[in-house]
């Protein structure tokens, strides 16, 4: 068996936790090396670990800046910071020379997830978001099933992407850093799948939004809300996208998408299997199945090996951006709806 030809890969922050999970999946892959930076870990306000005393317990090389980062010549970077910082590091990768994978949202804006996308097309370098759950089996299956035309055609679509406050990463409820809440937080997954599913640009959108779940808090960012898409086909897809769950579940919440067709229904849930049980905590939760992080880095790191560019590209992430601010600028308008 061939050793791959060594591939530098640094993780640029911890501000996302699914920046762990990626680690752990690049440490496991043969023929990669690793370092990670998170210069803003140290002054951020979360109760989670970050920093050099994150890398450390994940058994990670660290270097204290960008500067050493990029100075250790990467051939590949994953973004995980806020939200807001992506385009500066895209931007900072794509005029070194370096293959991207960001962590979603694209952006903040539309305007900065165009920018990323042309500096990365300029450069010649991959930019592929990171949108793990479309690598679910059971997605898969799914849209393999719907496109086969064996239902018929699609009518409407029903997404729920429901979850708990994520109050060890403070970022997520910083109005600036993260862009808003729980509409930039949990619309774009299902924005994606629904962009795999129909292949159409969105049309139009609708949303309403609240802070009434954990009200206490004085958040500065939405809790809970609901947006419907039109989308040119006639078809009309509805995501709830609510920080709904307890604080108190044994697991972060779930998604769910609900599709009609003609000729029948089909529902995708790829969390909703685990092993349900109480230790001395309280309530556990044991997912089984698929690592979809691990899948998606996967795919990453053979596109850039082969030279290709991976699936999904700054266009899905432009093309969800676009629905996430729309719903944003519905919901502050009273729901008026927002034409694409």
């Amino acid at each position: 068996m061939n050793t791959p030809v060594p591939l530098r890969i640094a993780v640029l922050s911890f501000a996302h936790t699914h920046s762990l999970s990626y680690v752990h999946a690049l440490k496991a892959m043969p023929g990669v090396e690793l370092v990670a930076a998170d210069p803003d870990g140290a002054a951020a306000a979360d109760d989670a670990l970050r920093g050099a005393a994150l890398a450390a317990e994940l058994g990670v090389a660290y270097v204290d800046t960008y500067d050493e980062a990029f100075a250790w010549r990467p051939d590949a970077v994953v973004i995980a910071a806020e939200n807001s910082r992506h385009r500066a590091l895209v931007e900072r990768a794509a005029a070194a020379g370096v293959h991207v994978l960001c962590e979603k949202p694209l952006a903040t804006t539309v305007e900065d997830a165009v920018a990323m996308q042309e500096a990365c097309e300029r450069a010649g370098v991959i930019l592929m978001v990171a949108y793990p759950v479309r690598f679910a089996p059971s997605v898969r299956d799914a849209i393999t099933e719907l496109r086969s035309g064996r239902l018929g055609k699609v009518l409407g679509v029903t997404g729920i992407n429901n979850g708990k406050l994520p109050q060890d990463r403070a970022w997520f409820t910083d109005p600036e850093l993260a862009g808003g809440g729980a509409l930039v937080d949990h619309v774009v997954h299902c924005a994606d799948l629904l962009d795999e599913l129909l292949g159409e640009r969105a049309q139009s959108v609708r949303a309403v939004s609240n802070s009434i779940l954990h009200a206490e808090r004085e958040l500065e960012v939405e809790t809970g809300g609901l947006v419907s898409i039109r989308y040119p086909s006639g078809v009309i897809a509805t995501i709830d996208c609510s920080w709904s769950w307890p604080m108190s579940s044994a697991t972060w919440g779930g998604l769910t998408l609900q599709v009609v067709a003609e000729r029948g229904t089909v529902t995708v849930s790829p969390f909703a299997k685990g092993v349900a049980g109480h230790d001395a905590h309280g309530e556990t939760w044991s997912p089984v199945g698929a690592d979809l992080d691990a899948l998606l880095l996967d795919e990453f790191v053979h596109a850039v090996r082969e030279g290709r560019q991976p699936q999904p590209d700054a266009g899905v992430g432009i093309r969800t951006v676009e629905i996430a601010t729309a719903a944003q600028a519905s919901a502050s308008r009273g729901g008026e709806v927002v034409t694409l």
